[in-house]
């Protein structure tokens, strides 16, 4: 990790480890050769010498991409997937990533040590390692910002290929994310089996990168659902310069979530459409090859369903059971 000039304060007590130390520490041993033991101002990657990289950053911020109490080995693997399911919506395999540190002076060794733990096990899953970064002291929020590499062995998925006639997809289930955010905030009193579910998925989303690896060379187009399933579906139809129609009831519901929409469909189904955290992927692919598409899923034993289909007029509309329209209020999650 490269850093700047120490802070000529004494730390406070108990006595840290310090900026350097804990890199030392808890950083240095998720790395590889590449990051020649973080001693120097930059990682040295070997390219792919046939292929290309894909290259993706997100940041979380405590308070606002997640409530601020989790345990900290939770909180670093869910900042690391968030950037594996971008790479997975490229079609992308992880090679390694950069994480950045802003952290409040009370963030103490152990919640560092905690951290890092986290990193290593999902290290270990996805098979990445640790590049470099940075850290500093921060009088605000702990915010995390990690960028994730991943090599392309060929064309990659994006946006912009959708086409009409083409089926809307998605793997996994939708909605989770958004409902575990309501019991991670203490505002719903669901049943303890459905709010355990609910939270777990919030907690810690499952890119999709087999999945998206598969997908290269037969889906149209592709993202991950971080902002929520009908704004970033949005954002493949303004791409592609297409429409599309979503079916409702066709979206894919967890047992939880169907729990929840079965006590108040009108107040949950909205939220469910617009809400974000999923990190499924959403894709587009012709008809004809929805049959390869389920020998993928079967093979990577992952559901995926056809939701909707690409229109040639613009737009995206949002169909009930009956055919009429939804009319929602919300579309998804925005910063800004």
């Amino acid at each position: 990790m490269t850093s700047g000039s120490p802070s000529s304060t004494p730390p406070a007590a108990p006595v840290s480890l310090g900026e350097f130390g804990r890199i030392r520490r808890f950083f240095a041993p998720l790395t590889g050769p590449a990051a020649l033991g973080l001693a120097d101002d930059a990682a040295v990657l070997q390219a792919p010498p046939d292929g290309r990289l894909a290259i993706t950053t997100d940041t979380l911020v405590a308070g606002v991409h997640y409530v601020g109490d989790e345990l900290p080995e939770m909180v670093a693997r869910k900042a690391l997937r968030v950037n594996l399911s971008d790479l997975a919506a490229m079609g992308a395999e992880p090679i390694g990533y950069t994480l950045s540190l802003a952290l409040p002076r009370s963030v103490d060794d152990s919640w560092v040590a905690a951290f890092a733990y986290g990193l290593h096990e999902d290290q270990r899953r996805f098979g990445l390692e640790l590049l470099g970064g940075d850290s500093v002291s921060t009088a605000g929020p702990v915010t995390i910002t990690i960028t994730a590499l991943g090599r392309l062995d060929g064309p990659a998925l994006t946006r912009s290929g959708a086409k009409a006639g083409d089926l809307i997809c998605v793997s996994g289930t939708i909605g989770d994310g958004a409902l575990g955010l309501e019991v991670a905030m203490g505002r719903e009193a669901w049943p303890s089996d459905v709010a355990e579910a609910l939270h777990d998925r919030y907690l810690l989303p499952h890119p999709r990168l087999g999945l998206g690896r598969a997908l290269v060379g037969i889906a149209s187009a592709a993202m991950d659902v971080s902002d929520g399933l009908l704004q970033d579906l949005h954002h493949i139809l303004e791409a592609s310069e297409v429409g599309g129609v979503v079916q409702a009831g066709a979206v894919p519901l967890s047992s939880a979530a169907q729990w929840v929409v079965d006590s108040d469909q009108e107040r949950w189904l909205p939220r469910i459409l617009a809400g974000g955290d999923d990190y499924e992927l959403l894709f587009t692919v012709s008809p004809d090859r929805l049959d390869m598409v389920n020998m993928i899923a079967d093979r990577l034993t992952m559901a995926v369903s056809a939701i909707g289909t690409i229109v040639a007029d613009s737009g995206l509309r949002v169909q009930a059971a009956d055919g009429t329209d939804l009319e929602l209020k919300q579309w998804g999650f925005r910063h800004f």
